[in-house]
């Protein structure tokens, strides 16, 4: 049974203004319990992007590391061994996929038609979910749709569940449980357009504050955070990933997380941060879980409570990441079967989704990687630059801009290591698919131009410079990337030439502060075969993320923007294509390392690299042995 305490509008649970509650009954879970307390476990999945299946579209083959279907066995197994259970979402299920693209830009969702995601998730009986930052990436009438068809609701400010519990007894005893969700406030420069004038956001650590009284006057015992926002420890204002500060807001009991694709508690992720331990899994004392990616874990807090007079308190918990796969002899190998019920529900969009990603729309006379997308110049990020280019040098040619010089920004989105070893483009010569300009290009952005001066595009490059560690000249394999700055913020930009000199510090941070005021990271930077004038202006073909301030850039926002396209960056790529019959993306090296005589460093990367070593030709590369988890370790002679 139901009762819905307070109406919420679309529009007021977008902008986190509302609040809502409901009655339910949980079922038993263990006899441990004294009489006055009780086992209350809650599960989550966190960053599914469309990922129901264990099929990777981009290669068009199984993959045992991801999908909702597997995770959905973990789920059952924790439901059938605990008496009182709740399972939630974290967020960013509607993007990150073809299946994801094919629903929004070719079935389209008519009314009453049910998303596959929502087909997935109505089988496993989820009590809530809380909005990604993805969510808003298909315009908010496309999530109105998807959203009619979930029978849990989603929340973007707080809900209040008034429910029982069984106690260690046996007896039902009243408990209220508090449920708030969170979404990083950077939605509003990531989708500007798909926002502006219908939604506002506020500082996330600011709503729970605001809100969290209002839960407990309310009447809720326990709340619990639902974050689609990481961990960082340092605080600041409007923070992407505030979840530490969230689990320091008084009255929040548990903090579930997610955004960053990362895996908390665990042994590799969010180690030496204070107030941070990886081991029990909590943030400033409180428990808090990351359960991963795409379905590759289950996030779980078990909460033992205890009845105070008429009130329930949290005396104790613990926190866990359980994964759906394990590495055994350096392969993959699943630990669950998939739920065979989503795996029926979704096989006519499955079928639908391959004819998709396998519709030819051209050809490549070299092949497209990215396993060496990070040092030096790559075809992925190559091809992409080339669409840009074409496709903006035809809308300005008749306009004040026809004689600007027009320069292009890509960066390589899958490289870096931030979602496996299996995570890198690439794709034969011969035809290309859609599936190939989606694994090209991951997001639905759509194209931006900006216009800057020579000054800013060196501030441009240095930020970007950013990803790699500093290096000691004449020391031997050091760690080459900062893996705190992600792969999709290191862009290359074409038009001019440069060299990045890693004896330098960096100038910026991964989150775009100054690091060091003297860092001069870009070295011989050129155009037209000259210096670079500081003064002269330049068109920059981007995206609307990186035009709108996603990233931190310096000095580049929306105030630089002087076109708007209206097609999305993959778009233009496949258009690109068409219009050139056989593309030829070869790298031109327009930028490289400065030379550091007897310096090495080393890079982690794709297994398969190796078969690509020869095609680098800018810089010597040497395989350095097996690295964690399906990597394998290069040697970059500097």
């Amino acid at each position: 049974m139901s009762q819905l305490l307070h109406p919420v509008s679309r529009r007021d649970l977008l902008a986190g203004a509302a609040a809502a509650g409901a009655l339910i009954m949980l079922h038993p879970f263990s006899a441990r319990a004294q009489g006055n307390q009780a086992h209350l476990r809650i599960m989550e999945t966190t960053d599914i992007h469309v990922n129901v299946l264990p099929y990777d579209y981009y290669a068009d083959k199984a993959n045992d590391t991801l999908g909702l279907s597997r995770t959905a066995s973990l789920i059952d197994a924790v439901r059938k061994e605990a008496v009182n259970s709740m399972l939630i979402d974290n967020g960013d299920l509607l993007q990150g996929n073809p299946m994801g693209d094919y629903i929004a830009y070719e079935k389209g969702l008519k009314d009453g038609d049910l998303h596959p995601i929502m087909k997935g998730m109505n089988l496993l009986g989820y009590e809530c979910s809380t909005l990604g930052n993805h969510e808003f990436n298909y315009g908010l009438s496309f999530l109105d749709k998807v959203l009619a068809g979930a029978n849990f609701p989603f929340v973007c400010a707080n809900l209040i569940r008034g429910t029982e519990l069984k106690d260690g007894s046996g007896a039902e005893q009243p408990i209220r449980i508090g449920i708030i969700g969170f979404v990083p406030p950077q939605i509003m420069v990531w989708d500007l357009k798909n926002l502006e004038g219908s939604v506002k956001t506020r500082d996330i650590v600011e709503a729970a504050k605001a809100w969290v009284p209002q839960m407990k006057e309310q009447g809720a015992d326990i709340v619990i955070a639902l974050s689609h926002s990481g961990i960082d420890v340092k605080q600041g204002d409007m923070m992407e990933n505030a979840s530490f500060f969230v689990a320091g807001v008084d009255g929040i009991d548990a903090v579930f997380t997610g955004h960053q694709h990362l895996v908390f508690p665990g042994k590799k992720d969010f180690q030496s941060l204070d107030g941070v331990d990886t081991q029990k899994g909590t943030l400033q004392g409180k428990p808090a879980v990351m359960g991963g990616f795409w379905g590759s874990h289950m996030g779980l807090i078990d909460l033992m409570l205890e009845r105070d007079g008429s009130k329930w308190k949290v005396v104790s918990a613990t926190s866990e990441a359980r994964p759906i796969f394990e590495r055994v002899d350096n392969k993959n190998k699943p630990t669950v079967p998939d739920d065979k019920r989503i795996i029926a529900a979704l096989e006519q969009d499955h079928q639908a989704t391959l004819a998709y990603v396998r519709r030819p729309v051209g050809k490549t006379s070299a092949p497209l990687y990215s396993y060496f997308a990070l040092v030096a110049d790559d075809p992925s990020v190559q091809v992409v630059s080339q669409a840009q280019t074409w496709y903006l040098k035809d809308i300005l040619k008749n306009t004040q801009w026809k004689d600007v010089p027009l320069l292009s920004a890509a960066a390589p989105f899958k490289a870096g290591g931030r979602n496996g070893a299996d995570y890198y483009t690439d794709v034969p010569a011969g035809d290309i698919a859609i599936k190939n300009v989606a694994d090209l290009y991951l997001y639905p952005n759509t194209v931006r131009a900006v216009e800057i001066t020579g000054a800013e595009v060196k501030e441009w490059l240095e930020m970007s410079a950013g990803i790699f560690n500093r290096i000691e000249p004449g020391k031997a394999d050091q760690a080459l990337i900062n893996t705190d700055f992600p792969s999709y913020n290191f862009d290359v930009i074409d038009g001019v030439t440069y060299k990045i000199d890693l004896s330098q510090p960096p100038k910026y941070d991964a989150k775009g502060g100054l690091a060091n005021a003297g860092g001069n990271r870009i070295a011989d930077l050129m155009f037209d075969g000259k210096p670079i004038d500081p003064k002269q202006k330049f068109v920059v073909a981007t995206n609307n993320y990186r035009a709108g301030g996603g990233g931190n850039f310096p000095d580049i926002n929306a105030s630089k923007i002087i076109y708007e396209a209206p097609d999305t960056n993959r778009d233009v790529i496949v258009r690109y294509i068409v219009s050139e019959g056989t593309i030829n993306p070869s790298a031109d090296g327009n930028w490289s390392f400065a030379p550091l005589p007897g310096t090495s460093a080393v890079l982690e990367t794709g297994a398969r690299a190796k078969d690509f070593i020869a095609q680098v030709k800018s810089l010597k590369i040497e395989p350095a042995g097996e690295g964690e988890a399906g990597f394998a370790k290069y040697r970059i002679l500097l």
